[in-house]
């Protein structure tokens, strides 16, 4: 028989929120998969509890390479029990790998609930919590950055992001700038530890109080668009939005896409203005 793959959720912050099956599940499991084998120890020892199994890392580094030693452990029959620094494997840490090797290979896949920064953060932001979408991280650099937030800026669903603290004030900067500076939104900061925050308030305020520093693991929780409809432009103002984007180093195509999200409108309506345009210019 193959045996069990489980993923454990950890502490986001204090350990007193570790899930009541995560001790048994860490004394008996044949091997541990842990993103920080050093985080694991220290886990361990503030539970009271020794690790049943032979114990690996298991992280971004070499995730590709160790998913098929793992499996081979699974169809042998072992229990891997799968743990990342905080909250639940796959989301936005070590783990889809594995879990899609698994299932590939009629594995078991089970689950230890545990505490999730997306949710716990989208509970304390104050903002709709019915309908939302989780964007992760978003990239590093800033063309990059603009670019995917364009793409959420017709989104109305309730987003939440992961930042680093060293980036969130180009961040909200940029949100400001895509999403509008009166978007409300949440930063939750440091959530379940001493100094646990949640600041609240429209995005251009936010990104005026994170340019003074921030510090922490922080959570972006962002409102999201308004349920009002497509915005009426006509094709003059369609062409001078693309005509501003091209100007600033988008090309033309990406200039399109981004205006037709901001207004609601089908491609083809802003790339039909842009060429209409040409030929009237010359």
């Amino acid at each position: 028989m193959t045996g069990t793959l489980v993923l454990a959720g950890t502490p986001i912050g204090d350990v007193a929120d570790a899930p009541p099956r995560l001790s048994k599940e860490l004394a008996d499991a044949d091997v541990i998969a842990a993103e920080d084998t050093r985080r694991l120890r220290r886990l361990t020892q503030a539970l009271g509890v020794s690790p049943g199994g032979r114990v690996v890392s298991y992280f971004e580094g070499n995730e590709s390479a160790r998913t098929p030693e793992l499996v081979e452990e699974l169809r042998a029959g072992a229990r891997v029990l799968l743990v990342t620094d905080a909250g639940m494997p796959s989301v936005s840490d070590p783990g889809y790998r594995l879990v899609a090797a698994a299932v590939d290979h009629d594995i078991k896949v089970t689950a230890v609930p545990g505490p999730s920064a997306v949710l716990t953060a989208l509970a304390l932001s104050g903002l709709p919590v019915d309908r939302f979408c989780f964007e992760g991280f978003l990239p590093r650099k800033a063309g990059e950055r603009l670019s995917r937030l364009r793409e959420n800026a017709g989104e109305r669903r309730t987003l939440v992001y992961f930042e680093a603290p060293h980036r969130l004030d180009d961040t909200l900067a940029a949100m400001a700038e895509v999403f509008g500076g009166d978007r409300r939104a949440a930063v939750c900061r440091e959530l379940t530890k001493t100094y646990e925050e949640v600041k609240r308030g429209p995005l251009a305020e936010l990104a005026a109080w994170a340019a003074e520093g921030v510090r922490g693991e922080i959570t972006v929780v962002v409102e999201g668009a308004p349920e009002s409809g497509p915005e009426e432009l006509d094709a003059e103002e369609l062409v001078r939005r693309v005509r501003i984007r091209e100007e600033a180093g988008e090309r033309r195509k990406e200039a399109i896409a981004a205006v037709a999200a901001e207004a609601g409108l089908p491609k083809r309506v802003v790339f039909d203005a842009v060429v209409a345009s040409k030929r009237t210019t010359g």
